[in-house]
Protein backbone atom coordinates (compact mmCIF):
# COMPACT_ATOMS: atom_id res chain seq x y z
CA UNK A 1 0.00 0.00 0.00
CA UNK A 2 2.56 2.24 0.47
CA UNK A 3 2.94 3.58 -3.22
CA UNK A 4 -0.83 4.66 -2.82
CA UNK A 5 1.25 7.53 -0.30
CA UNK A 6 3.81 8.33 -2.51
CA UNK A 7 0.79 9.27 -5.36
CA UNK A 8 -0.30 11.82 -2.84
CA UNK A 9 0.95 15.31 -1.28
CA UNK A 10 2.29 14.65 1.93
CA UNK A 11 0.12 17.12 3.92
CA UNK A 12 -2.75 16.79 1.77
CA UNK A 13 -5.04 14.47 3.98
CA UNK A 14 -7.72 15.49 6.17
CA UNK A 15 -8.19 13.32 9.91
CA UNK A 16 -10.47 10.94 8.27
CA UNK A 17 -8.87 10.02 5.12
CA UNK A 18 -5.69 10.15 6.35
CA UNK A 19 -6.61 8.09 9.07
CA UNK A 20 -8.37 5.26 7.20
CA UNK A 21 -4.70 4.71 4.78
CA UNK A 22 -2.66 5.35 7.51
CA UNK A 23 -4.61 2.56 9.69
CA UNK A 24 -4.88 0.11 6.37
CA UNK A 25 -1.00 -0.09 6.15
CA UNK A 26 -0.36 0.09 10.07
CA UNK A 27 -2.47 -3.46 10.60
CA UNK A 28 -0.73 -4.64 7.46
CA UNK A 29 2.49 -3.83 9.46
CA UNK A 30 1.84 -5.52 12.35
CA UNK A 31 0.88 -9.24 10.69
CA UNK A 32 3.84 -8.69 8.92
CA UNK A 33 6.22 -7.99 11.61
CA UNK A 34 4.14 -10.65 13.36
CA UNK A 35 4.65 -13.55 11.44
CA UNK A 36 8.12 -12.84 10.39
CA UNK A 37 9.17 -11.68 13.68
CA UNK A 38 9.34 -13.88 16.33
CA UNK A 39 10.69 -11.80 19.56
CA UNK A 40 7.77 -9.63 18.17
CA UNK A 41 5.02 -12.19 18.55
CA UNK A 42 6.41 -13.17 21.56
CA UNK A 43 5.66 -9.77 22.89
CA UNK A 44 2.36 -9.24 21.26
CA UNK A 45 0.96 -12.52 23.24
CA UNK A 46 2.32 -11.60 26.42
CA UNK A 47 0.51 -8.17 25.88
CA UNK A 48 -2.75 -10.00 24.81
CA UNK A 49 -2.73 -9.31 21.25
CA UNK A 50 -5.21 -11.39 19.69
CA UNK A 51 -4.50 -10.56 15.97
CA UNK A 52 -7.06 -8.94 15.41
CA UNK A 53 -7.26 -6.04 13.33
CA UNK A 54 -6.95 -2.43 14.92
CA UNK A 55 -10.12 -0.15 14.02
CA UNK A 56 -8.38 3.10 15.16
CA UNK A 57 -4.88 4.19 14.74
CA UNK A 58 -5.05 4.08 19.09
CA UNK A 59 -5.65 0.27 18.91
CA UNK A 60 -2.38 -0.59 17.24
CA UNK A 61 -0.06 -2.21 19.64
CA UNK A 62 2.87 -0.23 20.60
CA UNK A 63 6.66 -1.26 22.00
CA UNK A 64 8.37 0.71 24.79
CA UNK A 65 11.50 2.06 22.65
CA UNK A 66 14.45 0.71 25.15
CA UNK A 67 13.24 -2.45 23.62
CA UNK A 68 14.78 -1.83 20.49
CA UNK A 69 18.21 -1.76 23.11
CA UNK A 70 17.37 -5.08 24.83
CA UNK A 71 16.07 -7.45 22.11
CA UNK A 72 16.82 -8.05 18.34
CA UNK A 73 14.09 -6.90 16.29
CA UNK A 74 13.88 -7.67 12.90
CA UNK A 75 11.75 -9.23 10.22
CA UNK A 76 13.93 -9.82 7.40
CA UNK A 77 16.65 -12.69 7.41
CA UNK A 78 20.54 -11.99 8.27
CA UNK A 79 21.42 -12.25 4.69
CA UNK A 80 19.13 -9.11 3.70
CA UNK A 81 20.26 -6.78 6.49
CA UNK A 82 21.48 -3.82 4.23
CA UNK A 83 22.62 -1.81 7.10
CA UNK A 84 22.14 -1.34 10.93
CA UNK A 85 21.08 2.17 12.37
CA UNK A 86 22.29 2.96 15.55
CA UNK A 87 20.36 5.60 18.14
CA UNK A 88 22.44 8.12 19.68
CA UNK A 89 23.90 7.08 23.54
CA UNK A 90 26.40 8.77 25.84
CA UNK A 91 29.22 6.02 26.40
CA UNK A 92 28.09 3.37 28.63
CA UNK A 93 24.84 3.80 27.72
CA UNK A 94 23.23 0.54 25.70
CA UNK A 95 22.34 1.96 22.42
CA UNK A 96 19.55 0.19 19.89
CA UNK A 97 19.96 -1.79 16.53
CA UNK A 98 17.20 -0.54 13.76
CA UNK A 99 18.13 -3.27 11.14
CA UNK A 100 17.01 -2.26 7.50
CA UNK A 101 17.01 -3.99 4.36
CA UNK A 102 18.20 -2.15 0.89
CA UNK A 103 14.60 -1.61 0.14
CA UNK A 104 13.29 -0.12 3.87
CA UNK A 105 16.49 1.93 3.39
CA UNK A 106 15.63 3.29 0.34
CA UNK A 107 12.16 3.94 0.92
CA UNK A 108 13.08 6.01 3.99
CA UNK A 109 15.64 8.28 2.73
CA UNK A 110 12.93 8.47 -0.59
CA UNK A 111 10.27 9.86 1.93
CA UNK A 112 12.62 12.28 4.05
CA UNK A 113 13.28 14.04 1.52
CA UNK A 114 10.11 14.52 0.03
CA UNK A 115 9.23 15.94 3.40
CA UNK A 116 11.84 18.34 3.28
CA UNK A 117 11.16 19.41 0.08
CA UNK A 118 7.84 20.59 1.12
CA UNK A 119 9.65 23.69 3.44
CA UNK A 120 12.84 24.11 1.72
CA UNK A 121 12.42 23.18 -2.10
CA UNK A 122 12.74 20.26 -4.58
CA UNK A 123 15.89 21.62 -6.36
CA UNK A 124 19.55 20.53 -5.28
CA UNK A 125 21.21 23.21 -3.57
CA UNK A 126 24.80 23.84 -2.16
CA UNK A 127 24.89 22.56 1.43
CA UNK A 128 26.70 23.43 4.19
CA UNK A 129 27.55 21.35 6.76
CA UNK A 130 28.52 21.80 10.76
CA UNK A 131 30.13 18.88 11.26
CA UNK A 132 33.36 16.92 10.34
CA UNK A 133 33.33 14.58 7.59
CA UNK A 134 34.36 11.72 9.85
CA UNK A 135 30.68 11.59 11.01
CA UNK A 136 29.80 9.93 7.80
CA UNK A 137 32.90 7.50 7.64
CA UNK A 138 31.27 4.29 8.59
CA UNK A 139 28.42 4.21 6.00
CA UNK A 140 27.19 0.39 7.01
CA UNK A 141 27.15 0.85 10.95
CA UNK A 142 25.61 4.25 11.32
CA UNK A 143 24.43 6.73 14.06
CA UNK A 144 21.83 8.51 13.58
CA UNK A 145 23.83 11.89 12.95
CA UNK A 146 25.87 9.64 10.43
CA UNK A 147 22.44 8.91 9.02
CA UNK A 148 20.61 11.86 9.08
CA UNK A 149 23.39 13.54 7.15
CA UNK A 150 23.85 11.00 4.01
CA UNK A 151 20.50 11.34 4.11
CA UNK A 152 20.15 14.79 3.03
CA UNK A 153 23.44 14.18 0.62
CA UNK A 154 20.34 13.97 -1.87
CA UNK A 155 19.57 17.09 -1.38
CA UNK A 156 23.07 18.65 -1.88
CA UNK A 157 24.12 19.72 -4.78
CA UNK A 158 27.79 20.16 -3.35
CA UNK A 159 28.13 19.29 0.12
CA UNK A 160 31.06 20.74 2.63
CA UNK A 161 31.43 20.23 6.07
CA UNK A 162 32.57 23.72 8.21
CA UNK A 163 34.78 21.31 10.91
CA UNK A 164 37.48 19.89 10.90
CA UNK A 165 38.39 15.59 12.43
CA UNK A 166 38.95 17.97 15.76
CA UNK A 167 35.81 19.81 15.41
CA UNK A 168 37.10 23.00 15.26
CA UNK A 169 35.07 25.75 12.83
CA UNK A 170 37.40 25.37 9.72
CA UNK A 171 36.84 29.42 8.98
CA UNK A 172 38.81 29.00 5.41
CA UNK A 173 36.11 26.72 4.22
CA UNK A 174 33.65 28.44 5.78
CA UNK A 175 34.43 31.87 4.04
CA UNK A 176 34.96 30.24 0.81
CA UNK A 177 31.42 28.44 0.73
CA UNK A 178 29.82 31.91 1.72
CA UNK A 179 31.65 33.60 -1.17
CA UNK A 180 31.08 31.01 -3.80
CA UNK A 181 27.13 30.24 -3.00
CA UNK A 182 26.41 32.98 -0.22
CA UNK A 183 24.50 34.80 -2.84
CA UNK A 184 21.97 32.42 -3.62
CA UNK A 185 19.78 30.23 -1.58
CA UNK A 186 21.52 27.20 0.03
CA UNK A 187 21.20 24.93 2.58
CA UNK A 188 22.83 24.48 6.33
CA UNK A 189 22.58 21.65 8.33
CA UNK A 190 23.64 20.92 11.90
CA UNK A 191 22.50 19.51 15.14
CA UNK A 192 21.51 22.41 17.44
CA UNK A 193 23.91 22.41 19.96
CA UNK A 194 26.61 22.34 17.29
CA UNK A 195 25.41 25.05 15.33
CA UNK A 196 25.39 26.62 19.05
CA UNK A 197 28.81 26.20 19.99
CA UNK A 198 31.32 25.03 16.66
CA UNK A 199 29.43 27.63 14.67
CA UNK A 200 27.86 30.81 16.55
CA UNK A 201 30.38 30.59 19.38
CA UNK A 202 34.09 30.47 17.06
CA UNK A 203 31.82 33.49 14.90
CA UNK A 204 31.43 35.75 18.00
CA UNK A 205 34.73 34.47 19.24
CA UNK A 206 36.48 35.24 16.41
CA UNK A 207 34.35 38.43 15.86
CA UNK A 208 33.72 36.99 12.07
CA UNK A 209 31.53 39.12 9.63
CA UNK A 210 29.39 36.05 8.23
CA UNK A 211 26.10 36.58 6.20
CA UNK A 212 24.19 33.27 5.95
CA UNK A 213 20.76 35.54 5.02
CA UNK A 214 20.27 33.70 1.77
CA UNK A 215 20.37 30.12 3.59
CA UNK A 216 17.60 27.45 5.04
CA UNK A 217 18.98 26.40 8.14
CA UNK A 218 17.98 22.34 8.99
CA UNK A 219 18.65 21.35 12.56
CA UNK A 220 17.81 18.68 14.97
CA UNK A 221 18.04 17.41 18.49
CA UNK A 222 19.88 19.07 21.16
CA UNK A 223 17.65 20.62 22.35
CA UNK A 224 17.86 19.07 26.33
CA UNK A 225 21.54 20.60 26.50
CA UNK A 226 20.74 24.30 25.70
CA UNK A 227 17.66 24.34 27.95
CA UNK A 228 20.31 23.28 30.59
CA UNK A 229 21.97 26.33 29.64
CA UNK A 230 18.27 27.76 29.56
CA UNK A 231 18.75 28.63 25.71
CA UNK A 232 15.26 28.68 24.56
CA UNK A 233 14.09 27.96 20.83
CA UNK A 234 13.74 31.70 20.76
CA UNK A 235 17.35 32.35 22.28
CA UNK A 236 18.55 30.30 19.54
CA UNK A 237 17.14 32.21 16.63
CA UNK A 238 18.18 35.41 17.70
CA UNK A 239 21.24 34.62 18.06
CA UNK A 240 21.53 33.18 14.45
CA UNK A 241 20.35 36.50 13.05
CA UNK A 242 21.79 38.32 15.03
CA UNK A 243 26.06 36.35 14.52
CA UNK A 244 25.11 35.52 10.57
CA UNK A 245 21.58 36.54 9.53
CA UNK A 246 19.64 33.86 9.36
CA UNK A 247 16.06 34.20 8.92
CA UNK A 248 14.98 30.70 7.62
CA UNK A 249 14.43 27.71 9.81
CA UNK A 250 12.99 24.30 9.64
CA UNK A 251 13.51 21.91 12.78
CA UNK A 252 12.24 18.64 13.35
CA UNK A 253 11.59 15.97 15.92
CA UNK A 254 12.80 12.57 14.73
CA UNK A 255 14.67 9.32 15.73
CA UNK A 256 16.70 6.20 14.60
CA UNK A 257 13.69 4.05 15.54
CA UNK A 258 12.09 5.35 12.62
CA UNK A 259 14.22 7.39 10.39
CA UNK A 260 12.51 9.29 7.10
CA UNK A 261 9.28 10.03 9.35
CA UNK A 262 10.40 13.39 10.65
CA UNK A 263 8.10 16.24 11.78
CA UNK A 264 9.13 19.29 10.71
CA UNK A 265 8.60 22.73 11.61
CA UNK A 266 6.65 24.66 9.90
CA UNK A 267 6.77 28.54 9.63
CA UNK A 268 4.35 28.78 12.57
CA UNK A 269 6.81 27.14 14.93
CA UNK A 270 4.68 24.30 14.56
CA UNK A 271 5.63 20.42 14.31
CA UNK A 272 3.81 18.60 11.65
CA UNK A 273 3.27 14.75 10.97
CA UNK A 274 2.84 14.12 7.54
CA UNK A 275 0.66 11.32 5.52
CA UNK A 276 2.95 8.85 6.15
CA UNK A 277 2.96 9.02 10.33
CA UNK A 278 1.04 10.13 12.96
CA UNK A 279 1.26 10.99 17.00
CA UNK A 280 -0.97 10.00 19.53
CA UNK A 281 -0.41 11.44 23.19
CA UNK A 282 -0.93 8.98 26.51
CA UNK A 283 -1.57 9.27 29.59
CA UNK A 284 1.16 8.40 32.49
CA UNK A 285 -0.74 6.27 34.64
CA UNK A 286 -2.43 4.49 32.23
CA UNK A 287 -1.71 4.32 28.70
CA UNK A 288 -4.96 6.14 27.62
CA UNK A 289 -5.31 8.82 24.80
CA UNK A 290 -4.75 12.05 26.11
CA UNK A 291 -7.53 15.09 24.53
CA UNK A 292 -5.96 17.44 22.74
CA UNK A 293 -3.64 20.30 24.93
CA UNK A 294 -3.02 16.98 27.60
CA UNK A 295 0.71 16.62 28.21
CA UNK A 296 1.72 13.21 28.15
CA UNK A 297 3.70 10.61 26.38
CA UNK A 298 4.61 10.80 22.47
CA UNK A 299 3.58 7.43 20.67
CA UNK A 300 4.81 7.94 17.26
CA UNK A 301 3.03 5.97 14.29
CA UNK A 302 4.75 5.23 10.81
CA UNK A 303 4.53 3.38 7.48
CA UNK A 304 8.15 3.13 6.85
CA UNK A 305 9.06 0.44 9.26
CA UNK A 306 9.05 -2.51 6.72
CA UNK A 307 12.00 -4.71 7.75
CA UNK A 308 11.55 -4.22 11.64
CA UNK A 309 8.66 -4.19 14.04
CA UNK A 310 9.14 -0.39 14.79
CA UNK A 311 5.77 1.21 13.21
CA UNK A 312 4.33 2.24 16.20
CA UNK A 313 6.38 3.14 19.12
CA UNK A 314 6.12 4.63 22.97
CA UNK A 315 8.90 6.91 23.20
CA UNK A 316 10.32 8.06 26.14
CA UNK A 317 9.44 12.10 25.27
CA UNK A 318 6.61 14.35 26.17
CA UNK A 319 4.79 15.99 23.66
CA UNK A 320 1.07 17.60 23.42
CA UNK A 321 -0.88 17.50 20.12
CA UNK A 322 -1.94 21.44 19.13
CA UNK A 323 -4.72 20.98 16.61
CA UNK A 324 -5.17 19.29 14.16
CA UNK A 325 -5.90 20.30 9.84
CA UNK A 326 -6.27 23.72 10.91
CA UNK A 327 -2.56 25.15 11.26
CA UNK A 328 -2.56 28.94 9.88
CA UNK A 329 0.54 27.51 7.13
CA UNK A 330 -2.03 25.23 5.24
CA UNK A 331 -1.23 21.71 5.99
CA UNK A 332 -3.33 18.76 7.12
CA UNK A 333 -2.55 16.34 9.66
CA UNK A 334 -1.84 16.71 13.44
CA UNK A 335 0.54 19.54 14.90
CA UNK A 336 2.47 19.09 18.19
CA UNK A 337 4.67 20.55 20.60
CA UNK A 338 7.43 18.50 21.83
CA UNK A 339 8.17 19.54 24.95
CA UNK A 340 11.18 17.55 26.28
CA UNK A 341 12.60 13.90 27.53
CA UNK A 342 11.04 12.88 30.49
CA UNK A 343 12.77 13.27 33.96
CA UNK A 344 15.60 10.60 34.28
CA UNK A 345 14.89 9.18 30.93
CA UNK A 346 18.71 8.56 28.86
CA UNK A 347 19.93 11.51 27.23
CA UNK A 348 19.40 9.95 23.60
CA UNK A 349 19.50 12.91 20.86
CA UNK A 350 22.13 13.05 18.30
CA UNK A 351 23.20 16.44 19.68
CA UNK A 352 22.74 16.13 23.24
CA UNK A 353 24.43 12.94 23.29
CA UNK A 354 27.61 14.69 21.26
CA UNK A 355 27.14 17.79 23.98
CA UNK A 356 27.40 15.56 27.27
CA UNK A 357 30.91 14.91 26.72
CA UNK A 358 31.55 18.74 26.90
Amino acid sequence: MIEDFHKLPPYSLEKDEKGQLLLGELNQLTERHRTQCAEYAAYLEAIGYTGKQAKTLDEIPFVPIRIFKKIKLKSIPDDKVFKIMMSSGTSGQEQSKIYLDKETAILQQKVLLRLLGEFVGYKRLPMLVVDSRTTISDRQLFTTRGATIMGLDFMAKKMVFALKDNMDLNVDVLIDFVNTYGNEKFLLFGFTFMIWQHLLGEIERRNLKIDLSNGYLLTAGGWKKLKNEAVSNKDFKRRCEELCRIKHYVDHYGMAEQTGCIYAECEYGHLHASIYSDIIIRRYRDFSVCERGEKGFIQVLSSLAHSYPGHSILTEDEGVILGEDDCPCGRKGKYIQVIGRMKNAEIRGCSDTYAASF
